[in-house]
């Protein structure tokens, strides 16, 4: 089973700006299968040397919530229990974890998995002296064009399984490799079979066709692809930058999408100085991702909303670019999520624990912090309070690590440290 649907959708947060049909559908999606309601089996881990909880009113008091010598129920999708495993209640089953650590499944809030092709000659080129440009895109895009649809299932659903692997239970993943109102499309429909977090990013750079011409595709991103495309998904980006979008037709893409009912994110402040953020604070963005080059502005309008700061260090690892300064963004109170940003040109790796060890050698990062981002800041970027963490009432969503302590991510970098998860309940590694 790779990280996706089961066999109910998952519970987003009711957007305020959508349409009252939108908030329905959203309401309705919070209700469990009388298949998934019927299997009631509890089941308890016990053993569990550390449990990062996310709950600062459990263990240590710390924003880890972390307990020591600890166990957990499940039942059904849910988290029923947690604490001192002296303390469990009985239950059906039982599973011993062996004095490892266990936190909850990663949240993997960037990444744009939906392609076709790599681009091995542009990494190797950049790694040779040349500097990543957003124009690498465009070999994306036409690959992905002539693709089938099964070539780029069989693609999502491999790249789905790796992350599994390595301990992401949820992820967000987007178009923006198709440019067309037909690709688009296509691309969020095979998104959508294995994720609720589907994000439209038909704005990822200007469509080659309109190259002479970037008002016109604004048009048609924010007319007759958004018609195509809002109904099977949930979130609207765009690429805020020099080289594709400016911050007055990012702000028109991401208004037109807001008024379909789909929230805004937005690729923010990467490659250079420039209004992304701001733009995500005054339209309420649920993230402003990337956040590399930020004024004392900028981080002052992300510490006073609610706009979360999702920093993705494989995309400097892989182009050799400046890193975000995470240290400054938590000193000033921002709330900052750790993604993959997994992409076939900067950032071509699933692995959230190569992640969190990059944040914490090279963007300033304490292991806890680092982990904490890459949970529950992970679900702050998709406004989700179900997954990220490990309390009552949440999706029984479980990494068991071979070690004792989840500093060892960041510790053993590079160590397939994932030997078990599980998702909505089940165990499925």
């Amino acid at each position: 089973m790779t990280p996706g649907r089961s066999s109910e959708r998952s519970a987003p947060e009711p957007d305020p700006t959508a349409d009252q049909a939108t908030k329905d559908a959203m309401s309705n999606a919070t209700t469990v299968s009388p298949a998934h309601s019927a299997s009631t089996a509890s089941t308890l881990i016990t053993n569990i040397a550390a449990l990062v909880t996310n709950d600062p009113s459990l263990g240590d008091g710390s924003p880890l919530g972390l307990v020591q010598d600890a166990a957990v129920v499940i039942e059904g999708d849910r988290i029923a229990w947690t604490g001192d495993q002296s303390k469990a209640p009985a239950t059906d089953n039982r599973v011993d974890a062996g004095g490892r650590a266990v936190l909850p499944g990663f949240v993997d809030s960037h990444s744009h998995l939906v392609f076709a092709g790599d681009r091995t000659q542009e990494f190797n080129a950049r790694m040779s002296g040349r500097p990543y440009s957003a124009g690498g895109i465009r070999t994306t895009v036409a690959a992905t064009r002539a693709a089938t649809d099964e070539e780029l299932e069989a693609n999502v659903t491999r790249y789905l399984a790796e992350a599994l692997r390595q301990g992401t239970t949820t992820f967000e993943t987007k178009s923006g490799y198709g440019l067309t109102v037909e690709d688009e499309a296509r691309a969020l429909r095979v998104a959508a079979a294995h994720t609720d977090e589907v994000t439209f990013l038909g704005a990822h750079i200007v469509a080659p066709e309109f190259a002479e011409d970037p008002a016109a595709y604004v048009a048609l991103v924010t007319g007759e692809m958004l018609d195509a495309c809002a109904p099977h998904a949930r979130w609207i980006d765009v690429f805020c930058e020099q080289g594709a979008f400016d911050g007055d037709q990012a702000r028109a893409i991401l208004t037109a999408g807001r008024a379909r009912g789909l929230h805004p994110r937005i690729h923010a402040n990467q490659l250079s100085y420039g209004p992304g953020v701001r733009l995500a604070v005054e339209l309420d963005a649920a993230s402003a991702d990337h956040c590399t080059h930020l004024t004392d502005e900028d981080v002052d309008a992300l510490a006073n909303s609610r706009t979360v700061a999702t920093l993705l260090p494989g995309a400097e690892f892989s182009t050799r670019a400046e890193w975000p300064d995470a240290r400054r963004l938590l000193d000033a109170g921002v709330t900052v999520a750790l993604s993959t940003d997994c992409n076939p040109g900067s950032s071509f790796t699933s692995s959230v624990p190569f992640c969190v060890a990059l944040a914490v050698r090279d963007m300033g990062m304490t292991p806890d912090e680092a982990v904490w981002s890459a949970t529950a800041g992970g679900a702050a970027a998709l406004r989700r309070t179900d997954i990220g963490r490990l309390t009552p009432g949440a999706y029984a969503d479980l990494t068991l690590l071979d070690a004792p302590s989840h500093v060892h991510l960041a510790y053993r970098p590079g160590v397939p440290l994932v030997t078990g998860v599980w998702r909505r309940g089940e165990r499925v590694l």
